[in-house]
C-alpha cells in the first residue's frame, strides 16, 4: 500500500483498483463541479412561485344571511397639513385635511368593509359605470373605491401634468403620465388586494382602490352604516379597513335567513 502514495512513483493500482492519478483527477473534478454549481447559483436567478389568489365560485345561495352595522371613531379627528408647492391656480393654497372622515354622530365614511377569503357565493353585481379614478383640482376622485379585478380608467380633468402611480404594497400596479387635460388611459388591476394611489407630481395626493376577491364587500355611507347581503351561512372574518386606523378584524357567524348586527369601532393603528 505504501507504493500507492509515493509522489515520485508512476501511478500504480491500489488494492481498491484505483490509481493515485485517478483519485486526484476525480477529486479535482469534484472541486470543479462544486465551484461551477456555486457560480451558477450566483448567476441564475431563483424562481419565486407566487401563490394565486383564492378562486371564487358563483353558486345559487340558499337561505342567505345578512351583515349590517355601523363604523364609528371616538377620538379626536387627526388632520394633515397640505402645502401645494406648484400649480396653485389649480391645486389651491395651504389647508388642513382630515385623515378620517367622521360625522357628527361619530360615524366614519369611506371605510371598506369586506368578508375575508369567501370561496363561493352570489354573483358579482354589474357596476353602474366602468370604474375610474380622476385627477380633479389635484385630488383623486373618488378617494376610496372597491372594484372587481380588471380594467380601470385613469383620467386627468386638470389642465396640469399628473403622474398617477398605483402600488400593490411596494410593487407598481400602474405608472401613468397624464400631461393633457381630458386625457384617459385604461390600466389593469389584475389581482385582488389594496392598491395605494399617489401622484408623483403632487406629493400630497393619495387614494385607495380595494380590488375585491368576492362580491361580499361594502363602503360605508356618510353616517358610517354598511350592509352586506345574500351571504351563505357560515363562520367568517369581517374586515373594516381605513388608511388612518388600519384593519380591524371581527369574527362573525352568519345564519340562514337572518341578519346579524356588527358594530365596529376604529382606533388609531
Amino acid at each position: 500500500m505504501e507504493g500507492c502514495i509515493r509522489p515520485v512513483a508512476p501511478a500504480r493500482s491500489c488494492s481498491n483498483g484505483l490509481a493515485v492519478s485517478d483519485v486526484k483527477k476525480r477529486g479535482l473534478s469534484s472541486v470543479l463541479a462544486a465551484k461551477t454549481i456555486v457560480r451558477l447559483l450566483q448567476i441564475v436567478p431563483i424562481a419565486v412561485v407566487s401563490i394565486p389568489a383564492l378562486a371564487y365560485d358563483v353558486i345559487a345561495v340558499s337561505g342567505g344571511g345578512k351583515i349590517e352595522g355601523k363604523v364609528v371613531f371616538q377620538g379626536d379627528v387627526p388632520t394633515k397639513k397640505i402645502i401645494p408647492t406648484k400649480n396653485r391656480e389649480v391645486c389651491g393654497g395651504p389647508r388642513d385635511e382630515p385623515l378620517i372622515l367622521v360625522g357628527p354622530d361619530k360615524g366614519v365614511e369611506d371605510v371598506i368593509v369586506y368578508l375575508k377569503e369567501v370561496p363561493k357565493g352570489k354573483a358579482w353585481g354589474k357596476p353602474p359605470k366602468p370604474p375610474e379614478i380622476d385627477n380633479v383640482k389635484c385630488k383623486f376622485e373618488p378617494t376610496v373605491q372597491v372594484i372587481q379585478a380588471g380594467a380601470i380608467d385613469v383620467v386627468n380633468t386638470d389642465p396640469v401634468l399628473h403622474n398617477t402611480h398605483g402600488f400593490y404594497g411596494k410593487r407598481t400596479a400602474f405608472n401613468l403620465a397624464l400631461p393633457n387635460q381630458g386625457q384617459r388611459i385604461t390600466s389593469e388591476l389584475d389581482r385582488p388586494g389594496l392598491v395605494r394611489v399617489e401622484c408623483d407630481s403632487h406629493g400630497w395626493m393619495l387614494a385607495w382602490i380595494y380590488v375585491a376577491d368576492s362580491p361580499y364587500y361594502a363602503r360605508t355611507a356618510k353616517d358610517g352604516s354598511f350592509s352586506i347581503t345574500d351571504i351563505p351561512p357560515g363562520d367568517y372574518t369581517l374586515v373594516a379597513s381605513q388608511n388612518y386606523a388600519g384593519d380591524t378584524d371581527i369574527p362573525v357567524t352568519v345564519k340562514a335567513n337572518e341578519a346579524v348586527k356588527v358594530p365596529i369601532e376604529l382606533k388609531k393603528k
